[in-house]
């Protein structure tokens, strides 16, 4: 179905994810070759444990790290979730259970160490309607009020604040949830950029991070302000990073547009006090195992320039 030209492009097949004796595929491979011209160049057998990102962004069970489970994060699973592979790095954290939630039964039994997160989105203010229709609102606000951990990322920082405000018909307005006292402003043109900023002084739940420069993206429409007409008196939120991050008066609510903050090494230390496996290491390890089973020779013969 490919043009001419973008056919001849193609030098190979690869089959992943197998299961099962690689003999039992003949004669299909050498059929496949016949019909097209292409040669089948590797069978990549199942790898449980790789660290790389679901390609669904639901983590399965078995690549669950292992250990006793000293901290559970859990990642609100909206319709429109966004830039969710960013969460895998907390997969190779030791004692870290990463859980996506769909439903208030998915947060029952959650502990006051333990952090819900609202990942970016795609349409917030349709994803903070689902969030109110599926009465995930009230179970966050209540897991928060107890002093519970909660991280809002982009859209999600935009559903912790008390408005969002839409002008130019973007993503519709609406009222937030009221974690932060902050607005959010769309605008027309929208931000793209890799970000290198530093954390200033927090307190409470998030202080560890207090300090640590961290590396990441924006990927946003509008701007985020505190905004003191909405608040309580004395309850302005805590510009934390320039620009980018605010922290409640409490001290255990915090939203950011930095996307990336779990694929930073220095934001995992902090937070968790160990050295983890970063994504360059997984990456590293993914080329092993295509070497492994491909052929240097074969890896070599595929980087050839495109006439």
């Amino acid at each position: 179905m490919l043009p001419p030209k973008d056919q001849a492009r193609i030098k190979g097949f690869v089959l992943n994810k197998f299961r099962g004796d690689v003999a039992l595929l003949s004669p299909a491979p050498e059929m496949l070759q016949e019909l097209t011209g292409i040669p089948t160049l590797a069978v990549l057998p199942m790898w449980w444990q790789h660290g790389l990102p679901e390609e669904d962004g639901v983590f399965d069970d078995r690549s669950r790290s292992t250990g006793v489970v000293t901290h559970t994060m859990a990642v609100i699973a909206y319709p429109r979730i966004s830039n969710l592979d960013e969460f895998q790095a907390l997969k190779n954290v030791l004692g870290v259970r990463l859980l996506w939630a769909r439903s208030p039964a998915d947060l029952a039994g959650l502990q006051t160490s333990d952090c819900v997160i609202l990942p970016g989105s795609k349409h917030t203010s349709s994803d903070l309607e689902w969030l109110r229709q599926q009465g995930l609102d009230s179970t966050i606000l209540q897991h928060a009020r107890k002093g519970g951990a909660v991280l809002g990322i982009c859209g999600g920082l935009k559903m912790l604040g008390e408005a969002l405000i839409d002008e130019y018909g973007i993503d519709g307005n609406a009222l937030g949830l009221g974690l932060l006292p902050i607005a959010t402003q769309f605008a027309a043109q929208k931000t793209v950029q890799r970000t290198r900023a530093e954390f200033l002084n927090l307190h409470g739940t998030w202080s560890a991070l207090s300090g640590v420069k961290v590396s990441g993206y924006e990927i946003h429409h509008g701007h985020t302000k505190v905004h003191s007409a909405m608040t309580f008196p004395g309850d302005l939120a805590q510009e934390v990073m320039r620009g980018l991050t605010w922290q409640n008066k409490a001290g255990n609510v915090l939203g950011t547009y930095l996307h990336g903050l779990f694929e930073d090494p220095a934001v995992l230390q902090a937070m968790f006090g160990m050295q983890t496996v970063t994504m360059e290491t997984v990456f590293e390890g993914l080329a092993d195992y295509l070497e492994q089973h491909m052929g240097i020779a074969t890896l070599q013969s595929l980087i050839q320039p495109v006439p």
